[in-house]
C-alpha cells in the first residue's frame, strides 16, 4: 500500500444499531474498491472484517476492525463498530479517532434504538456523518418511511442525496439529486449506467433537490444570496457547500444501496472521499503537557505523537496495539516515549490491517491509523510521543460495566489458569472487568451485559483451555447485635500434664454503623495478665469472621473485657483467645444478632415515557427513591435499592425500556434486612453450609 498524506486521508467508523448490515457494507466497499476480489458473506462466515471464531459463530461483530481502501487517489480506514450494546467500549475507541461517521440504517427496520445511541455517540464526538440506508433489495423496504423516520428524529438537517429506483426485488439503482441522473447498477454492482430519471419519479426527484439545494445554500451566505437571488447553484458549488456542510454538521445527506448485491457502494465511495473530512480538516489537537504544564494544541507537522484507541490479542502475533498518528510521521524499527508510563517503548514493524491480514508499512503520516504488534507497556488510551516533547493525549471515556457474574472453573485445581487467562482479556478490553470478593471468596467478572460475558467466557475455553460457569455473585451480608450482653467465656481443659486455663467476662455492645470493631480494655488488678490480652482480642476478631446467625461476618460492634482468672501453669494465648471465642458466641446469641444487607446508589437514566414503570419497578425492589432531575431531554431516578434485588437488573431495564435505558450502580451503605427475607437468606445460607 502507497504513502498518502493527510490530505489524502479518510477515517470513517460504520455505526448502526445491531444487524443493520455494516459488516455487509464495509464488505462491499472493500469488493468495489477492489481491495479483495470475492465478496464475502456475513451468514457463510467469510466477511474480512468478522474474523474472530466467536464472531463466525455468532454472526455478529464483537470487535472493531480496520480495513483500509484506496479509492481516487484517497486512502479510507473503514472501522467496521459492533451494534450491540453489550460491545459498547469497541464504538468508543473507534468513533474517538474517526473523523466521520456513516450511520448505517436497515431500509426495513428503520431508526432503532441502537441508531439513537450511535447518532448520540457521534453527536459526542462531533463527528460529521452520512447515513446510509441499507438492503433497499429487501421485503418492507421503504426509503420515504426510513427518511420521515430520520428527520422526525434526528432533525431537518438530514436530507436526501439519493433517491432509489425502485425497491425490494425491484431495486436497481438510485438517483444522484446532485447530478439530476439516474443510474442503474449493474449485476455485480461495481458498472453504473447512467441514464435519464423515468418521469414517473422526476416529481420526487426534483422536489428532493430543492430541499437539498436549500440545506447546501444554507450551510454558506455567498450560495445562500445566489440561491435567494434565484440563480442556480453549479454542481462544483453544490458538491463544496454540501462538503462545507456536512464538516459543520449542519447539513447529514440519506443514500442508500443494498450491501449484500453490492449496489451503491460506488457512489458511497465517492461521497466519502468528495465530502467528509480528512484529518488534517479536524486542525489542531488538544493535549496536555508531560511536564504538567497545562493544555497545548498539536498540529499535524508537530513532533511524531500517537494515541493507542484498541489492543487486540492475536493468537499467531501476540498483542496487536492500533494507534493514530496526530503530528508528525511514526516510522517503523523506532523508540517512542509512552507519556503515560514514563518510559521508553520500542516500535518494531508497523502495519495496517485488512481485517485479520497485517501488510507492511515503513511509515505512518500524521491522520493515518495503523497496527504495531508486542509493545511491552502500552495499553488502550496511552499517548505515544517524541521523548522531547512529551505529551498526553485525553483518556477514552468508556462506560462502566452493569452486569457481574461469579465465575468459576468446571475442575477443579483451574483456578490459576482461569484467573490468567481473564487477566490477558483485561489488556484488550477496558469495558471488562476482574475481582477477588475476600468476603464471598468469589472470582467476579463484570461486563457491559449478559452477552459480553458469555463471550469473554467463550473465549478462554477457547483460548486458554477453560471452562468455566458462570453464577449470580453473592451478596456479602453481614451480621451485628443491636442489643448489649455481658458474658463469660471460659476454656478450661486438663487431660493429663499441663491443662488450658483461659476465663473472661466481656460486654458486648453495638457500634454506628460503618464503625467495624472496638476493643476496650477495662482489667483493672490482673485479672487476666497483660501479656494474655491481644489473645483475648484476636480470638475475637477471628470469630467475627463467622456470626451466629448464617456464618456471616460480623461488623460494628464493640467488646469491653472487663473481669476473668487465670492460672499460674495452666493459662496460655491459646486457651484465651478460645476463651474469647466462646464469649463472642454467648454474646452474639444473647443481644439482638441482626443480618445486613449492602445497599446500593442506582442512578437510572431514562426517556420520560417510562418513568412509571421504572419507578414501580424500583418500589417492588425494596427501592427508596431519592429524587430526579432532567438531563438532554431524559429522566434521571436516583434511588438507594438492596443489592440483592439488582443482580440481574441490566437485562430487566433493557427489556423494560425497549434498551433506551441506562444506569450506573455503586455501593453506598449497609442496612437491616427485613425480618421475613432475613429468614429466608438465612436458611438459605444455613442449607449450603451443610452441602459443603
Amino acid at each position: 500500500m502507497k504513502f498518502y498524506d493527510t490530505e489524502h486521508i479518510r477515517n470513517v467508523a460504520l455505526i448502526s444499531h445491531g444487524g443493520a448490515g455494516k459488516t455487509s457494507l464495509a464488505e462491499a466497499l472493500l469488493y468495489t474498491a477492489g481491495a479483495i476480489n470475492r465478496l464475502g458473506k456475513v451468514d457463510a462466515g467469510t466477511t474480512t472484517t468478522d474474523f474472530d471464531a466467536e464472531e463466525i459463530k455468532r454472526k455478529i461483530t464483537i470487535n472493531t476492525s480496520l480495513a483500509p481502501v484506496e479509492w481516487k487517489g484517497v486512502k479510507i480506514n473503514l472501522l467496521d463498530t459492533p451494534g450491540f450494546f453489550d460491545f459498547i467500549g469497541e464504538v468508543a475507541g473507534a468513533l474517538r479517532v474517526a473523523d466521520a461517521a456513516i450511520v448505517v440504517v436497515s431500509a426495513t427496520s428503520g431508526v432503532e434504538v441502537g441508531t439513537e445511541k450511535v447518532w448520540s455517540y457521534a453527536d459526542e464526538n462531533n463527528l460529521p456523518r452520512l447515513v446510509f440506508v441499507n438492503r433497499m433489495d429487501r421485503e418492507n423496504a421503504n426509503f420515504s418511511k426510513v427518511l420521515a423516520q430520520l428527520q422526525e428524529f434526528f432533525g431537518l438537517s438530514v436530507v436526501p442525496m439519493q433517491l432509489p429506483l425502485g425497491a425490494e426485488a425491484s431495486f436497481k439503482g438510485i438517483i444522484d439529486l446532485v447530478k439530476m441522473k439516474a443510474f442503474t447498477f449493474s449485476e455485480d454492482g461495481k458498472k453504473l449506467t447512467e441514464g435519464e430519471i423515468p418521469a414517473d419519479l422526476l416529481e420526487a426527484a426534483e422536489e428532493n433537490r430543492e430541499k437539498l439545494i436549500e440545506a447546501v445554500a444554507e450551510s454558506d451566505d455567498d450560495l445562500l444570496l445566489k440561491y435567494l437571488e434565484g440563480e442556480p447553484l453549479t454542481d462544483e458549488e453544490i458538491n463544496n457547500g454540501l462538503r462545507s456542510g456536512i464538516l459543520a454538521g449542519k447539513i447529514i445527506p440519506v443514500m442508500c444501496g443494498a450491501a449484500t448485491l453490492n449496489y451503491g457502494t460506488q457512489p458511497l465511495l465517492d461521497a466519502i472521499v468528495n465530502n467528509l473530512p480528512s484529518p488534517a480538516a479536524a486542525g489542531s489537537i488538544k493535549a496536555t503537557k508531560g511536564d504538567g504544564g497545562g493544555e497545548t494544541e498539536i498540529k499535524a507537522d508537530d513532533p511524531v505523537s500517537a494515541f493507542v484507541f484498541k489492543t487486540f490479542a492475536d493468537p499467531f502475533v501476540g498483542k496487536i496495539s492500533y494507534f493514530k498518528v496526530y503530528s508528525g510521521t511514526l516510522s517503523g524499527d523506532s523508540q517512542l516515549h509512552n507519556a503515560n508510563k514514563g518510559k521508553d517503548e520500542r516500535i518494531g514493524q508497523i502495519f495496517t490491517m485488512l481485517g485479520k491480514n497485517q501488510i507492511n508499512l515503513d511509515k505512518v503520516p500524521a491522520g493515518d491509523i495503523a497496527a504495531v504488534a508486542k509493545l511491552q507497556l502500552t495499553v488502550t488510551g496511552d499517548t505515544l510521543c517524541d521523548k522531547r516533547r512529551p505529551l498526553t493525549y485525553p483518556p477514552i471515556e468508556f462506560p462502566e460495566p452493569v452486569t457481574t457474574y461469579a465465575v468459576e472453573p468446571k475442575k477443579q485445581g483451574e483456578e490459576d489458569k482461569m484467573a490468567n487467562g481473564l487477566a490477558r482479556f483485561l489488556e484488550e478490553d477496558p469495558t471488562f472487568r476482574m475481582e477477588r470478593n475476600a468476603e464471598t471468596k468469589q472470582t467476579l467478572i463484570s461486563g457491559m451485559g449478559e452477552l459480553h460475558l458469555e463471550i469473554i467466557t467463550s473465549k478462554l475455553a477457547q483460548k486458554f483451555a477453560v471452562e468455566v460457569d458462570l453464577k449470580l455473585p453473592k451478596v456479602p451480608y453481614k451480621e451485628t447485635i443491636r442489643g448489649t450482653a455481658k458474658v463469660e467465656g471460659k476454656h478450661k481443659k486438663q487431660s493429663g500434664g499441663r491443662g488450658q486455663y483461659g476465663h473472661v467476662f466481656i460486654e458486648f455492645s453495638p457500634l454506628p454503623t460503618g464503625e467495624g470493631f472496638e476493643f476496650e480494655d477495662k482489667i483493672f488488678g490482673g485479672a487476666v495478665p497483660r501479656q494474655y490480652i491481644p489473645a483475648v482480642e484476636k480470638g475475637l476478631r477471628e470469630a467475627m469472621e463467622s456470626g451466629v446467625l448464617a456464618g456471616f461476618p460480623v461488623v460494628d460492634i464493640k467488646a469491653s473485657l472487663y473481669d476473668g482468672s487465670y492460672h499460674s501453669v495452666d493459662s496460655s494465648e491459646m486457651a484465651f483467645k478460645i476463651a474469647a471465642s466462646l464469649a463472642f458466641k454467648k454474646g452474639m446469641e444473647q443481644a439482638n444478632p441482626i443480618l445486613l444487607e449492602p445497599i446500593m446508589y442506582v442512578e437510572v437514566t431514562v426517556p420520560e415515557p417510562f418513568m412509571g414503570d421504572i419507578m414501580g419497578d424500583m418500589n417492588s425492589r425494596r427501592g427508596r427513591i431519592l429524587g430526579m432531575e432532567s438531563a438532554g431531554g431524559n429522566q434521571v431516578i436516583k434511588a438507594n435499592v438492596p443489592m440483592a434485588e439488582m443482580l440481574k437488573y441490566s437485562a430487566d431495564l433493557r427489556s423494560m425500556t425497549q434498551g433506551r435505558g441506562s444506569f450506573t450502580m455503586r455501593f453506598d451503605h449497609y442496612e437491616e434486612v427485613p425480618p421475613h427475607i432475613a429468614e429466608q437468606v438465612i436458611a438459605e445460607a444455613k442449607a449450603e453450609q451443610k452441602e459443603e
